[in-house]
């Protein structure tokens, strides 16, 4: 029984993951077949190490009645996370190198030794089964090392020997579709962090070609810090750290809450675009960005010098134009970006923001563009820039709109 259900459940679980079914519904796939072939089973969890900036790993777990979800596993240094995750059988099975791990709980079961398998044998848990899958160094991202997966059952007596041959036969190849979702995961995951969500669905979708670029209208946002050469010289590299996450922090989430994407991060500044068919929308959300910049910044620098760190400003400049949107670069380093006059033009206007004594400026063509939100705008008069032909009107958010 053992080699053909091992094949039967093994030739599903390939058919099933190449079709693009989720972990949980393979998870439940397999307990339902298992159950069928006599083999009960309360609680089953599948999880891994996950690249990913915010989180440490992922999961599945499939309950009797109430079927499978998926879990994710933040990085967190909270102390009680970890000695839970210590005094897990999870974290025995990785530490002690062991393949698998086997707990009958009856009697004879040693209660403290896992608070987690107290709790199961509490609640009617009969045995309770742990299996690791390592993987090779060509196949690991990251720190992912392996997949770990638990059974438990109510079956009297526990598993039978034969069941928990079954389920180590099993385990590699629901391991191998777990990890194939696991990577795809990690590299949207990666493309998304590095890139931004807008290219990253278009590098994913097949934008990957040099000079591959799509004409678009948007609305350049780009900003950067005040004063920065100056802190930094005075806090250190771990302070320059600090703060610039800090302000980049608010700016990204500010900007992608309202609809923008952020392309790339120069030194201390943001590069940013706000697309769309409608430039008056466009502008609309860059401008509501702006306010609500604004009010966190504010609220940014009130909890930096409560804690006695230093602080800065923001300077931004807003303007709407033609852009290529796409690949540039060498044949195998591109970067995924926009291109145009309009992108020179922003950093043109950022620079007048010092002299004109300004956090925000907004082109003419940004104010031309902008519908009834010009409403919101005042003019600072007509100014030359360097490399624009012609000086032109700019304005910036007026004071009194929304209020503070």
């Amino acid at each position: 029984m053992t080699e053909r259900l091992q094949i039967e459940i093994g030739e599903w679980i390939v058919h099933a993951a190449l079709a693009g079914t989720d972990d949980g519904a393979i998870l439940a796939g397999v307990c339902e077949r298992l159950d069928v072939s006599g083999i009960p089973l309360v609680r089953v969890s599948i999880s891994g190490d996950l690249l990913d900036p915010t989180l440490d790993g992922r999961g599945v777990r499939w309950k009797r009645g109430q079927g499978a979800g998926e879990e994710v596993f933040t990085r967190t240094g909270d102390a009680a996370t970890r000695e839970d995750w210590k005094s897990s059988p999870f974290f025995h099975l990785i530490e002690s190198g062991e393949a698998r791990l086997l707990r009958r709980l009856d009697a004879s079961y040693r209660r403290g030794e896992f608070p987690l398998l107290d709790t199961l044998q509490d609640q009617g848990a009969t045995e309770y089964a742990a299996f690791g899958a390592a993987i090779g160094e060509g196949t690991r991202l990251g720190e992912i090392r392996g997949v770990i997966s638990s059974w438990t059952t109510d079956r009297p007596g526990g598993f039978a020997e034969i069941h928990v041959e079954t389920l180590a036969r099993i385990m590699p190849t629901l391991a191998l579709a777990f990890i194939l979702r696991t990577n795809s995961q990690v590299a949207r995951t990666m493309v998304t962090t590095y890139l931004g969500r807008d290219a990253a669905l278009r590098v994913l979708a097949g934008n990957i070609s040099r000079g591959q670029a799509e004409r678009i209208r948007a609305v350049v946002w780009y900003a950067d810090l005040v004063g920065f050469t100056r802190i930094s010289e005075t806090i250190g590299p771990d302070g320059v750290l600090a703060l610039l996450n800090d302000y980049a922090e608010v700016q990204v989430e500010t900007i992608e809450a309202h609809g923008g994407h952020v392309l790339k991060f120069i030194g201390d500044g943001i590069l940013a675009i706000f697309p769309g068919e409608d430039p008056v929308h466009a502008c609309s959300q860059a401008l509501d960005a702006a306010e609500a910049q604004r009010h966190r910044i504010a609220a940014l620098r009130q909890r930096r010098t409560a804690s006695g760190l230093p602080v800065t400003d923001l300077r931004l400049a807003l303007h709407i134009g033609d852009l290529l949107y796409g690949n540039v670069g060498s044949p195998r380093r591109l970067d995924f970006t926009v291109l145009g006059p309009a992108v020179n033009e922003a950093a043109r206007i950022e620079a007048l923001c010092g002299s004109l004594d300004q956090s925000v400026i907004v082109s003419s063509a940004f104010a031309d563009a902008a519908g009834a939100a010009r409403s919101r705008l005042v003019s600072l008069g007509r100014y030359a820039m360097k490399g624009v032909t012609r000086p032109q009107e700019l304005f910036t958010l007026d004071a009194s709109w929304g209020g503070d």
